[in-house]
This record gives structure tokens, sequence and C-alpha cells, in this order.
């Protein structure tokens, strides 16, 4: 018989999740698959050799289970849990560098000074 445990356990255990709460929301929401099948049930089994896809704050992970782990330990032994497939896939010609993303327009309200150079513009224009 082959050992099981639960996916929002496992997704705990191996540090993709700060709680299970997190995990089990994450889960409920759709946006993980176990070996291509969608999955919406926390307390779905996962075994060794399985393969997760995780969507994962807007970044595409695919996880094979390397061993079912028996407590959330530090770092390093939650990344011995699994083999990350997803490292494979990604194409170097395609990431941007940092000058080269989008800058991100903020709508910030005028400071103290912005407002003074407002001011003084205004007032030259209306004399």
């Amino acid at each position: 018989m082959t050992e099981k445990i639960r996916l929002d356990t496992w997704l705990w255990y191996a540090r993709f999740y700060k709680s299970r709460s997190l995990s089990s929301k994450a889960i409920l929401s759709g946006k993980l698959r176990l070996n291509s099948n969608k999955i919406i049930k926390p307390a779905s089994k996962v075994k060794i050799n399985d393969v997760l896809t995780i969507n994962h704050i807007n970044v595409v992970r695919v996880i094979q289970v390397q061993s079912l782990g028996s407590r959330r330990g530090p770092a390093s032994e939650a990344q011995k849990l699994y083999n990350d497939l997803s490292e494979n896939i990604i194409d170097a010609s395609k990431i941007k560098s940092v000058s080269e993303r989008p800058k991100k327009e903020t709508n910030k309200r005028p400071t103290k000074k912005d407002r003074r150079i407002l001011d003084k513009i205004v007032t030259k224009t209306l004399e």
C-alpha cells in the first residue's frame, strides 16, 4: 500500500503557503491541479511521484512530489519534499530584465513640495 497525505497539509509542509488554511483556500479556489486534474477538495490525497501544477501569485509552478514529510520543518528540509519541474521549462530569452519591464503607474497624491511648485506655476500664469 502506498502512503498518502492530505494535499493541504503537504503544501504547508513544503512551504508553498504560510498556513494550512491558506493552502486549503488556494485548493478551494481551483488554483491547483494534481496529475492534470483540477482539485477542489483540500482533503485530496497526494503520494510520491504525483505532479502538482500550482498557480501561485501569477506564477505557474510544476512540482513533482519526492517525499511526503512528517512535519513543517526549515526551508532546507521543505525543499527536499519536491522537485521543481518548472525550472526546466523557463526560457531565459523570454525573461525581461528589470529595466525593460513597464513601470507601474502610481496615482499618488501630490506632496507638499509638489503643491508649492504647482502654486508657483499657477500664480505666475495668473499674473
